[in-house]
C-alpha cells in the first residue's frame, strides 16, 4: 500500500476543513433556518449548540483521525475491531451523498452560464422545473438523461476526480487554496452590493431582529443543533479522514475552533447577503419580508434569479458570481466528501489512490446519472432527507454513545488532543459529548421517527418514500456490517508510531 500522506501546511489542512464545512447549506439552509426560529434571538441557542456540540465532536474526530491514522473505517477498526462497521457507515453516507450533491453543483454551474444573459426570464419557478429540469409529472419516473444537467454534471465529476488523483498535497489543498478564498471574496462582494439595495434595511431588519418568545420553544434549540450537526461536517467521515493527514505536531484543538468558528462566520455572512436581497424583492413586490423567504433550492434557483430581474443595474454580473459562488462552495464540499470514500477503499482492499479514485469516484458519477434524469428532483429530495436524517443524525449518536460509554474512550483522546494542542480540553467536552450531545440527537432520532411514521415525507406516495428513502437509510447500515466483514491484510491494523509519522 502506498505511505500515507501529509498536508504541506497547517493553513492548507484548515482551509480543506473549514472548505468541507462551507458548502451549499450555508448559503441557503442556514439563513432560512435562522428567519425562522427566532431570528436574532435564534444565535444564542446556535452559539450554544456550537460549543457543545460542534467544536467538541470536531475536537473529537481531529483526535480520533490524528491519533489512529486511518480512513474512518481503519480508525474505528484500531479503535476497536467491533467497531470498524461505523466508520463504513459514515463513507457510504458520504457516498449517497456525494452522487446527488453532484447534480446540485451541476445546477448552479449551468446558472453561472445562464446568468450572462438572464435564460431563466420571467418565470423562473417554470424555467427551472419545466426548460432545464424538464421535471416528470409523477415521483418515481426515471424518464431520460437530461443533457443540460448531464453536461455540466460530466465537468464537475472530472474537477473532483482531477483533484482527488493528484493527491491530499498536490490536488486538495491546493485547490481548497483557491476555492475558498475566491469564495469569500466572491460573496463579500455580493454581500456589499446587497447591502446597498433599496429594501436591504428591511431584510436585516427581518433577520435579525429577535424573537425572544422562540428561546423557549425546544424546537428552536433542535434546529439549532440540527443547523451545526448538518453544516459542520461532522459524522461524514471527512473530518477522520481529513485530520488523519496531519503531522505529528498539531494543534488539534486550535484548529477544531478555527473550523468551526469559519464556518460560522460563513454562515453570518451568508444571512446578511440572502436577507438583504430578500428585503429589495419585499420593497420591489410591495410585500412583507416573511412573504418571500425561502430555504433550499427554491430560494438559490426560484428566487434569486427573481431577484437578479429586478436589479437595477450590474444584475447579470451579480448572477454570475452568485451562482459561481454557490459552484465553488459546492466543489470545496463535494471534493471532501468523495475523499472519505477513496480513502477507505485504498486502505481495505490495498491498491493503489488512482485505482481508489476511477473506482469509487467512477461508480459514484454513474449513480449520479439517477439524479440528472427527468425525476432526478423528486429522487434527490427523499434520497437526501433520509440519508441525512437517518443516516448523519443517527451515526453521529452511534459514533458519540459507543466512544463515550461503551469504549469509554474519551480519557485517552481527551489526553491525545491535550497532548499535542495549546488550548486544553477538560470537563466541558467529555460533558458535552457524554451527556448533552446523545440527549439532543437522541431526541431529534426520536422526532424524526415519530413524524415520519405519522405522515410520509413531502406527501409522497408511501412506496417512493419506502423504496428511495428508508431503503437507501438502511442499506449503508447494512452495507456497512458487510464491508466490515473482509479481513485487513496483516499489519495494517497496527497504528503508526511516531516515529513513523514524519512531523
Amino acid at each position: 500500500m502506498e505511505s500515507r500522506q501529509q498536508w504541506g501546511t497547517r493553513a492548507g489542512f484548515i482551509l480543506a476543513a473549514a472548505g468541507s464545512a462551507i458548502g451549499l447549506g450555508n448559503i441557503w439552509r442556514f439563513p432560512a433556518v435562522a428567519y425562522e426560529n427566532g431570528g436574532g434571538a435564534f444565535f444564542l441557542p446556535y452559539l450554544f449548540a456550537l460549543l457543545t456540540a460542534g467544536i467538541p465532536i470536531l475536537i473529537l474526530e481531529f483526535a480520533l483521525g490524528h491519533k489512529y491514522r486511518g480512513s474512518a473505517p481503519l480508525t474505528f477498526a484500531r479503535l476497536s475491531k467491533g467497531t470498524e462497521w461505523i466508520g463504513w457507515w459514515q463513507v457510504l453516507i458520504s457516498f449517497v451523498i456525494s452522487t446527488y450533491y453532484s447534480v446540485v453543483i451541476a445546477w448552479a454551474m449551468s446558472y453561472t452560464y445562464f446568468a450572462f444573459t438572464s435564460k431563466w426570464g420571467e418565470n423562473t419557478g417554470d424555467f427551472l422545473f419545466g426548460e432545464y429540469l424538464k421535471l416528470a409529472e409523477t415521483p418515481g419516473t426515471f424518464g431520460s438523461l437530461v443533457p443540460a444537467v448531464f453536461i455540466p454534471l460530466l465537468l464537475v465529476w472530472i474537477i473532483n476526480l482531477a483533484v482527488l488523483y493528484k493527491g491530499v498535497r498536490k490536488g486538495i489543498e491546493v485547490a481548497n487554496k483557491i476555492f475558498l478564498p475566491t469564495l469569500i471574496v466572491l460573496f463579500l462582494i455580493i454581500v456589499i452590493r446587497a447591502v446597498t439595495l433599496d429594501g436591504a434595511i428591511q431584510g436585516l431588519n427581518a433577520f435579525f431582529k429577535p424573537n425572544w418568545d422562540q428561546i423557549m420553544n425546544g424546537k428552536v434549540w433542535l434546529a439549532a443543533y440540527s443547523q451545526i450537526f448538518f453544516s459542520l461536517s461532522i459524522a461524514f467521515a471527512i473530518m477522520i479522514t481529513y485530520s488523519s493527514y496531519l503531522p505529528k505536531k498539531s494543534d488539534i484543538t486550535n484548529n477544531a475552533f478555527i473550523t468551526g468558528f469559519a464556518n460560522s462566520g460563513f454562515e453570518l455572512l451568508a444571512g446578511i447577503g440572502v436577507f438583504s436581497v430578500l428585503g429589495f424583492l419585499a420593497q420591489q413586490q410591495g410585500v412583507e419580508v416573511s412573504e418571500v423567504v425561502k430555504g433550499g433550492v427554491g430560494l438559490a434557483f426560484v428566487v434569486f434569479p427573481q431577484i437578479i430581474n429586478q436589479f437595477p443595474a450590474f444584475n447579470e454580473l451579480f448572477g454570475v458570481l452568485f451562482f459561481l459562488s454557490l459552484t465553488l462552495a459546492g466543489l470545496t464540499s463535494l471534493i471532501s466528501i468523495s475523499e472519505t470514500y477513496v480513502s477507505a477503499i485504498q486502505e481495505k482492499f490495498g491498491i493503489s489512490r488512482t485505482k481508489a479514485v476511477l473506482g469509487g469516484g467512477g461508480v459514484a458519477a454513474l449513480i449520479a446519472l439517477i439524479f440528472a434524469s427527468n425525476g432526478g428532483l423528486y429522487f434527490l429530495d427523499v434520497v437526501d432527507y433520509f440519508i441525512n436524517n437517518f443516516g448523519v443524525a443517527l451515526v453521529g449518536l452511534v459514533e458519540v454513545v459507543v466512544i463515550a460509554w461503551v469504549l469509554k474512550e474519551l480519557n485517552a483522546l481527551q489526553t491525545h488532543a491535550n497532548s499535542v494542542s495549546d488550548i486544553m480540553v477538560g470537563a466541558w467536552w467529555k460533558i458535552s459529548l457524554s451527556v448533552v450531545t446523545p440527549i439532543v440527537l437522541g431526541y431529534m432520532m426520536f422526532d424524526s421517527i415519530k413524524t415520519n411514521v405519522k405522515e410520509n415525507y413531502g406527501g409522497y406516495d408511501t412506496l417512493f418514500v419506502v423504496k428511495y428513502g428508508w431503503t437507501v437509510a438502511a442499506l449503508v447500515i447494512v452495507l456497512g456490517f458487510v464491508l466490515s466483514v473482509k479481513r485487513w491484510k496483516d499489519g495494517v491494523l497496527s497504528v503508526p508510531t511516531d516515529k513513523e509519522v514524519s512531523s
